[in-house]
């Protein structure tokens, strides 16, 4: 007869969206963009673009934000990142297919955009798509693979979909990446699961 494992009931939060802060220009060109200024002279205006102006709105929980970013959007200021905060937006009202439109339209503009697998994954993982989920977090790792949440995220998402040493790997990265004080969740997590495997 088969043995039936209970998992605790509380179970950890994930940990939540990332929002696209400020970014700086690389001042390397655009593959195919010519740069008609390469001798001219950059001169700061004070003056904050609209996708800042978004950011600033959007970091007081002003509901302008929204709007902003979809200017920001049609003026092509930062639109991956425009279009990946404006998903998070749009998932915390529970507009979730538009949340996906928003995620994957930033990933359009830039396939390769952290914040947006990252969130998407995270977006994922809410509605219980958890395959789906685990794509985009891998993909967030291989993008920027010291940043602790996406493994810790990933553990549990694994979990779900009941790959239980998969998740404990990538619970373990999670640890040796987290500040000391933040390894408490990923200990009990690992013993309990690890309880499920020798059991």
């Amino acid at each position: 007869m088969a043995k039936v494992i209970k998992f605790p009931i509380h179970t950890p939060e994930k940990f939540g969206f990332k929002p696209v802060r400020r970014r700086k220009s690389t001042g390397i060109p655009k593959p195919g963009q010519l740069n008609l200024f390469t001798g001219g002279k950059l001169v700061k205006l004070n003056q904050l673009s609209t996708f800042e102006e978004a950011l600033l709105m959007d970091e007081q929980g002003d509901k302008k934000a929204k709007a902003l970013y979809k200017k920001a959007i049609a003026e092509n200021d930062a639109k991956a990142d425009a279009y990946c905060n404006l998903g998070i937006l749009e998932s915390e009202e529970k507009n979730y297919s538009k949340a996906i439109d928003c995620f994957t339209k930033s990933l359009k503009e830039e396939p390769r955009h952290f914040e947006a697998h990252y969130n998407l994954a995270n977006l994922y993982a809410e509605i219980g798509n958890f395959p789906l989920a685990k794509i985009h977090y891998e993909i967030s790792i291989e993008i920027e693979p010291d940043f602790p949440n996406s493994h810790f995220n990933l553990g549990l998402t694994l979990a779900m979909n009941k790959e239980i040493e998969n998740a404990i790997l990538s619970l373990m990265n999670y640890r040796r990446l987290a500040a000391p004080e933040e390894k408490g969740h990923a200990d009990d997590l690992i013993s309990t699961l690890t309880r499920t495997i020798t059991n």
